[in-house]
């Protein structure tokens, strides 16, 4: 496995950045082993608030240099990382008005914004990035959520299990009591469920917080430790994977964006899209995995609560997935049913199938 996580990290290492402006043309398509073409057709803005050097940035950047291989140089992607174009929060509203042709960010990021899709980040149980990715991935096939309809969504993907990373150890559940610590979304309502003190920060702003002490803690997939350096700026870590919730993240291009492309290059970007899906999620478990050796590396314990603890914090969290049901069937939505298709896929992959 370990092998298996070291030539994936290093493939997408490898991945070259590529440059372009937003527009569009029209020309006859290219058979493949064409030359490329010497001017792209379609140049296309991608914002994504994930720093350059994330891996799940160079995913997306090994997608688009995938993209214009596979058009013969016809779609060139520019990819503006780090929030430069439009900040987290803002990536899906900016992509639906144009301000980029493409974007990626956390469905969390704008909570209420997508009420059927809030089951995804819910306190499940996830045991790693691949069937989290896997999982939101089939809900959005097979439910066609109409909160996307302003949108064509190219694919959607979610770390593995969040952890709780604190400047306090915390060894036992009544230890998360009081605590403040930084959730976003469904997160927010897993921080409160616990015990602890919500406060919403997106990841970009969470180091300073750490540092200042202004947050105890932060709920996250432990890649974020290494990956953001949060680890930098904390004393220890808990395992939390009895209640192991996601953050789904959606890529997302604009209708209009999507509706002037050729036949011919839409099918090229939905079968790669196809592929993509699983390189997401086996990126998030290599970011976990460096994760997990970074606090190695810094020295900070890793707490495992007990199994009556576990316990606790399953039947804490128990009446979040109950108001989710509750509420969605206020609004006329099939949240019982989604919530039933999760926790079968979650299972079947803890069991191995």
């Amino acid at each position: 496995m370990m092998k298996h996580l070291q030539r994936m990290a290093a493939t997408l290492a490898a991945v070259a950045v590529g440059f372009g402006l937003a527009g569009c043309g029209k020309q006859q398509a290219a058979a493949p082993g064409d030359a490329p073409a010497a001017t792209p057709e379609f140049k296309l803005s991608y914002s994504i608030f994930f720093p350059p050097t994330h891996i799940q940035c160079q995913t997306a950047q090994a997608w688009a240099d995938a993209i214009r291989e596979r058009t013969n140089g016809r779609v060139e992607i520019d990819i503006k990382a780090g929030g430069t174009l439009t900040k987290a929060p803002d990536v899906y509203r900016g992509v639906v008005s144009g301000v980029s042709d493409l974007g990626m960010s956390c469905f969390a990021y704008t909570r209420g914004s997508f009420p059927l899709l809030e089951a995804l980040d819910l306190p499940l149980g996830y045991p790693n990035g691949a069937t989290a990715t896997q999982a939101a991935n089939a809900i959005v096939q097979q439910f066609q959520p109409k909160e996307l309809a302003d949108v064509k969504v190219m694919y959607i993907h979610a770390h593995g299990p969040g952890v709780l990373a604190t400047n306090k150890d915390v060894r036992t559940f009544d230890d998360i009591k009081g605590l403040k610590i930084r959730g976003t979304g469904l997160s927010a309502k897993v921080v409160e469920a616990l015990g602890g003190v919500a406060v919403g920060l997106s990841q970009p702003d969470t180091y300073e917080a750490l540092r200042k002490g202004t947050v105890d803690a932060t709920l996250c997939p432990i890649e974020t430790l290494q990956g953001w350096k949060q680890g930098e700026v904390i004393q220890s870590v808990t395992d939390l994977s009895a209640v192991g919730y996601t953050t789904s993240m959606f890529v997302v291009m604009n209708l209009d964006t999507w509706n002037r492309l050729p036949k011919d290059i839409q099918e090229i970007i939905e079968q790669t899209n196809a592929e993509w899906i699983p390189k997401h999620g086996e990126a998030w478990d290599v970011a976990d995995q460096k994760g997990y050796e970074f606090i190695a590396e810094l020295k900070h314990p890793l707490y495992k609560l007990s199994a009556e603890d576990e316990a606790k914090a399953v039947a804490a969290v128990r009446p979040i997935l109950d108001g989710y049901v509750a509420q969605s069937k206020e609004k006329g939505l099939p949240g019982a049913e989604v919530l039933a298709a999760l926790q079968d896929i979650i299972a079947k992959a803890r069991a191995g199938k």
